[in-house]
């Protein structure tokens, strides 16, 4: 099998997105045990085997090659068939592992020329905002297409369920700057679903807020950022942050990371 060998375990997973030449795929990074960032893209998560199909925390072993149109240092193009998922980073490491890689700021991370970082926010309101009918309509017509394409590799693929609510996170760096982010996270959407389905939608709202804004926030939240694609410093333009993960990491108690 090409490319090179790698591993890291996985801090971030990206919403789903259409592309013409990849169909259905999602950006992932993580961390691997040099404690550097790796970015995963584009990786056609839905229709890899069942055991290949990794979450938050997990290893990962697989391939890749760079990517003649990706100039982000930390990019990496993942040769799907290769990718093998192992055990899970033990929650008593996780926080003294990625403590290196918090910043206090985009223009702390800027200045190191990285295109990924992990911010603790001094404070933290999320707002869930519905979408109109016809972005429903719209998504939901999207995700049939891509549905089909899927089914091409995965006679069993089904369209990806619709979340009616977009999320826009207000926040506070380390330096008091006050910032707004549209959450592009594919775990705080799969949430809102579930709690969606299980509780109604004004109970879903409730309890993904509680879930942030109180219970992750006091234990130690972080949140996940990447640079846009095409607006960051590698084509010399000012970086594009996206929020791509809310994370709970909680507060480093000085336990050894064990390799």
């Amino acid at each position: 099998m090409n490319g090179q060998p790698d591993e890291c375990f996985i801090l971030i997973k990206a919403q789903p997105h259409r592309s013409s030449k990849y169909f259905e795929t999602v950006c992932c990074a993580g961390v691997g045990r040099d404690n550097k960032w790796r970015r995963q893209y584009p990786v056609p998560f839905r229709i890899l085997q069942d055991s290949q199909k990794f979450g938050r925390w997990s290893w990962i072993t697989y391939r890749f090659v760079k990517s003649d149109g990706d100039p982000r240092i930390e990019s990496q193009k993942v040769i799907p068939e290769s990718l093998v998922v192992g055990d899970k980073i033990r929650s008593s490491e996780r926080s003294n592992f990625l403590q290196p890689l918090i910043r206090a700021s985009f223009a702390d991370a800027d200045s190191r020329r990285e295109s990924l970082c992990l911010i603790r926010p001094l404070d933290l309101e999320l707002t869930a905002i519905e979408k109109s009918d016809e972005e429903i309509r719209s998504e939901e017509q999207k995700h049939q297409i891509l549905a089909d394409q899927l089914s091409m590799f995965d006679k069993t693929a089904e369209p990806m369920k619709t979340c009616a609510m977009r999320f826009v996170v207000n926040w506070k760096d380390q330096d008091g700057k006050p910032r707004s982010h549209e959450c592009d996270d594919w775990e705080t959407s799969a949430a809102y679903n579930r709690f969606e389905r299980d509780y109604g939608r004004t109970q879903a709202i409730e309890i993904l807020k509680r879930k942030y804004e109180e219970e992750y926030f006091k234990a130690g939240l972080a949140l996940g950022f990447s640079t846009h694609s095409r607006r960051n410093a590698e084509f010399g333009s000012q970086n594009q942050w996206l929020l791509v993960g809310l994370i709970r990491l909680d507060q480093s108690n000085q336990t050894s990371f064990l390799l």
